[in-house]
């Protein structure tokens, strides 16, 4: 499941088509606006919108995630614990667990509908103002694309490590007490992640060096225009509504 979150799902949309700067903009706004006006309109505004795009995306519900009981468990504790507080400290923590996932499903939006190649083009785009700061807009483009097209191999290392432990013989009785199965993971992991860093540092270096992955030919067009036209009527739209009641 880790890995299908960060990979583009291969459906033909018009919000496949948009450029990756559009949407990352439009992912800010909404942050923006939850930001700071966390009430129930704009979070029903903005969850209805997400629905939306993920309608038009043409995402089948395979591709939505779905957590371990764990994490519902933590979730419900946590309100749980609100209750002595009162109801209104109940409503606060339900608004901020909603406020968290329309963030998170929208910036898997994102990754569902984007090539991971285009996020650092589009990132060293956006930034061009900043390099009259001196600012290493190019630098930090990079390190964005690499940490997202790196996360996947390592969630899918760790998941192999974990499989491979659980195989492991456990006869001895005092191996069992002193057994640490985070420590062993993670620093498994480390290695593994330490491995492929210096491997994808030689490929980079042969294929031209890290310049080659913020070029990109894509650019906005008009189409990117009436989607940010949208989000910004979106977010107009909502802030209306929470004014009004």
């Amino acid at each position: 499941m880790s890995t299908v979150l960060l990979r583009q799902v291969p459906v033909a949309s018009p919000v496949h088509r948009l450029w990756a700067g559009t949407k990352i903009i439009g992912v800010f706004l909404i942050s923006l606006v939850l930001m700071f006006l966390p009430s129930w309109p704009v979070l029903a505004v903005m969850t209805g919108f997400l629905v939306i795009v993920g309608v038009v995306a043409r995402l089948p519900l395979g591709t939505l995630p779905r957590p371990p009981w764990w994490f519902w468990a933590l979730f419900i504790v946590g309100g749980l614990l609100t209750v002595p507080v009162g109801s209104a400290a109940v409503l606060r923590y339900a608004q901020i667990a909603i406020f968290t996932l329309i963030l998170v499903t929208a910036s898997f939006l994102i990754a569902w509908t984007t090539p991971m190649g285009d996020v650092a083009p589009a990132l060293a785009k956006l930034g061009a103002p900043l390099r009259r700061l001196r600012m290493p807009v190019d630098e930090w483009a990079v390190v964005v694309a690499l940490t997202l097209r790196g996360l996947p191999l390592l969630m899918e290392e760790i998941r192999v490590l974990r499989a491979a432990r659980r195989l492991r013989p456990k006869d001895r009785v005092l191996a069992r007490a002193v057994d640490n199965p985070l420590i062993d993971i993670l620093t498994a992991a480390m290695a593994v992640a330490t491995r492929r860093a210096g491997e994808l540092g030689e490929a980079i270096t042969a294929r031209g060096g890290t310049g080659q992955l913020t070029a990109h030919p894509n650019a906005p067009g008009l189409r990117d225009a009436l989607a940010l036209v949208l989000v910004f009527g979106v977010c107009l739209g909502s802030v209306a509504l929470h004014l009004l009641l």
